[in-house]
């Protein structure tokens, strides 16, 4: 969705104009661009907040020449969603299948397969498997 299909949202669902609508769209977004600008934070209650973090000076490399050059500090504007939108997104019946997914997949895992090679891979990926019956055990009468 850009700035157009929300002024447009905006306006249908609220009685007015495309062009009230857009101007309203752009008057906020500058008004967070603004408050970023100067630092300031700004929280939207049941949506999320607008924060800018500081990055310090660091070293980089040039990936062309392998070169290391300075990067230079800078302000970054980051964005968390409050709970109500992230719950929203992530419903509870999810998040409790995700937490049994993972403990089934671990169960299903078969034995051996916890040893990986270092590209990740089980040893043996992708050769045949061929099911070997375990050596009967002798016992003396």
């Amino acid at each position: 969705m850009n700035n157009a299909d929300l002024a447009e949202r905006l306006a249908g669902s609220h009685d007015m104009s495309k062009a009230d609508a857009r101007r309203l769209v752009d008057g906020l977004l500058a008004a967070i661009a603004e408050a970023a600008t100067a630092g300031r934070e700004v929280a939207l209650s049941g949506f999320g907040r607008f924060k800018v973090t500081e990055r310090a000076a660091r070293q980089g490399r040039n990936p062309s020449t392998g070169e290391t050059i300075q990067i230079a500090a800078s302000r970054k504007l980051a964005f968390a969603p409050a709970k109500q939108l992230r719950d929203a997104m992530n419903p509870t019946d999810a998040k409790a299948d995700t937490a049994k997914g993972d403990t089934a997949k671990a169960a299903a895992k078969p034995a051996g397969s916890e040893a990986a090679t270092p590209a990740g891979k089980a040893k043996g990926a992708g050769k045949p498997q061929t099911a070997t019956a375990p050596k009967p055990t002798q016992t003396k009468v």
